[in-house]
């Protein structure tokens, strides 16, 4: 009996090594590299679609629901209390689902009764999530605050918290005041965005400078305060360095503060002036632009963009300045102290004039990759 079992286990046929294209560190074959690359892209591309096409599934429900609670207050005179009674019913038919609160069916019936004589924003809401949505609904009412809003968090993919702090931050209006010559200096891509990047008052509250105080002081004072002044600046930009050394001709120049934007993929040279803007800070700062262009910009970094943060500027005087700028340049004011240099609305363009500039933004994306619906 022992021998046959010994035979029987030298006949034993032996596993057979893996295939060597199975080992972790076996050669690709050609194109491999190129082939793993669009199946990743394919497949985020996949997920992508999925989230929107559920989200916007969604929200068709939430709409029909507000829509046919709102017409049957009208037709059949059902009070309030209706929402009430059909969160409890719905809970107890599916439990655990929070989107059946009474809370959230409020939420339904005000999201049709806001939008429903609204054609123009009806199809920008279904290219967000609900919460960014209500987060729109209760902080703009306003339609063209809300279309800004809808478009901006649609294309550059914000996700809440983002779209939260654009909404502290009163990115619609420092969009509508911002004094840029973007619109001809900048590629075609990234121009929404880089405007948006940039606003028109910065308020530098948290590094307990006095009004008075120099140039070197705010710097310093800005750097100690690195945080809060990115915070600030927008949350896409990182430190490069303050006092960053430029050489022409056997001289040195030294720019106050560079930053890199991270979705521009951009340097952004920031010179600090404590007094009002002048015609010659621009010619300043452009001898920078060109120097970094040249010597610092690396292969798939955008050119720089250049911002001149000042005490107070003049808006014509601004204009006049950044007519014949031909690097990317942003004008803008500062405080010490959170308040704001003028009244916002009555500066804001006319109603007509906001349509036509919010008229120009496509929601196809323009090469950010999205945060999620």
């Amino acid at each position: 009996m022992s021998t046959s079992k010994n035979k029987a286990v030298e006949k034993a046929p032996t596993t057979p090594a893996p295939l060597a294209a199975t080992q972790p560190n076996a050669a690709k074959p050609s194109g491999y590299a190129d082939f793993l690359r669009e199946v990743k892209t394919e497949i985020r591309q996949r997920q992508r679609q999925a989230l929107r096409a559920v989200n916007s599934e969604m929200l068709a429900l939430y709409w029909w629901l507000g829509e046919n609670i709102s017409q049957r207050q009208a037709t059949l005179g059902w009070g309030k209390a209706v929402v009430e009674n059909l969160a409890r019913d719905l809970q107890a038919e599916f439990p655990g689902r929070n989107g059946f609160s009474a809370r959230n069916i409020w939420n339904m019936l005000n999201f049709f009764r806001d939008y429903a004589d609204k054609p123009k924003l009806q199809p920008l809401v279904a290219e967000i999530s609900w919460a960014k949505n209500l987060l729109i609904m209760a902080r703009c009412k306003d339609d063209l605050e809300r279309e800004f809003y809808l478009r901006a968090t649609a294309r550059f993919g914000w996700s809440k918290n983002v779209l939260q702090h654009q909404l502290d931050n009163h990115s619609y209006r420092q969009y509508l005041l911002g004094q840029t010559n973007f619109d001809a200096a900048v590629p075609e891509g990234i121009k929404a965005q880089a405007m948006l990047a940039i606003k028109d008052h910065y308020t530098f509250d948290f590094v307990g400078l006095a009004e008075q105080h120099s140039e070197r002081e705010l710097e310093l004072s800005l750097v100690a305060n690195l945080r809060g002044f990115l915070a600030e600046m927008g949350g896409a930009f990182t430190f490069v360095g303050n006092q960053f050394k430029l050489e022409s001709d056997g001289r040195d120049y030294f720019i106050d503060l560079l930053l890199f934007h991270r979705r521009l993929r951009c340097l952004v040279a920031i010179e600090l002036k404590i007094g009002e803007f002048k015609p010659e800070h621009k010619g300043q700062i452009e001898f920078y632009l060109d120097q970094l262009d040249q010597h610092h910009r690396v292969d798939g970094e955008n050119p720089p963009i250049g911002i001149v943060i000042c005490r107070s500027k003049t808006r014509t005087m601004v204009e006049y300045a950044l007519r014949t700028m031909t690097r990317p340049l942003g004008i803008a004011t500062y405080t010490v102290t959170p308040q704001l240099p003028a009244n916002f609305q009555g500066e804001l363009p006319s109603p007509e004039q906001i349509a036509e500039r919010l008229a120009g933004w496509a929601l196809e994306s323009d090469g950010f990759e999205g945060e999620g619906v």
